[in-house]
């Protein structure tokens, strides 16, 4: 199912069609560096991924990460979509984009529709994010799809930066 479309991407719910993608982007460098090893190397894991992660919550929760892929095209450059983690108040953005496809403005063209998707359609009043302090690039695209930093944060022994699209 598409969730959104802007001039040059398209937002879609992920199929078990996904698999081959997902073992490519979780154990590409940026995320290995930045989200961890989450052991996803055969079809199968890739599969139990998808099913227990964004398909789950499509049901649970009505949205989810879904696949980012090039309108023109196609071809899948990335994850984006709005998750709720058990130990956040709210729900969070989440994103992640094969290296090929980095510097080229696609995470700010699918955060910032994500986050406007999120308020209009889904009626979510308040969106958060997480990313590792070391993670520059991350910090810059939040703060630049207007996520201000509220605080430090820690998560399963993780240092982690807490963002919000409110100001408190």
């Amino acid at each position: 199912m598409i969730i959104l479309e802007t001039e040059r991407l398209r937002l879609r719910e992920f199929t078990l069609h996904d698999s081959p993608f997902i073992i490519e982007l979780v154990n590409s460098p940026g995320w290995l560096e930045f989200i961890g090893d989450r052991n996803i190397r055969t079809r199968e894991q890739a599969e139990e991924y998808l099913l227990n992660g964004p398909i789950k919550s499509y049901s649970g929760h009505g949205f989810g990460l879904s696949m980012v892929e090039l309108k023109a095209s196609s071809e899948p450059v990335g994850m984006c979509g709005i998750l709720k983690r058990p130990d956040l108040n709210h729900p969070d953005i989440g994103f992640a984009f094969l290296p090929q496809f980095s510097g080229k403005g696609y995470a700010f063209e699918i955060g910032e529709a994500t986050i406007r998707h999120a308020a209009s359609v889904l009626k979510l009043k308040e969106i958060l994010a997480i990313t590792v302090p070391h993670n520059l690039r991350s910090v810059k695209l939040l703060e630049k799809i207007g996520m201000k930093l509220l605080k430090p944060y820690k998560s399963k022994d993780t240092d982690l930066l807490l963002f919000s699209n409110k100001t408190r």
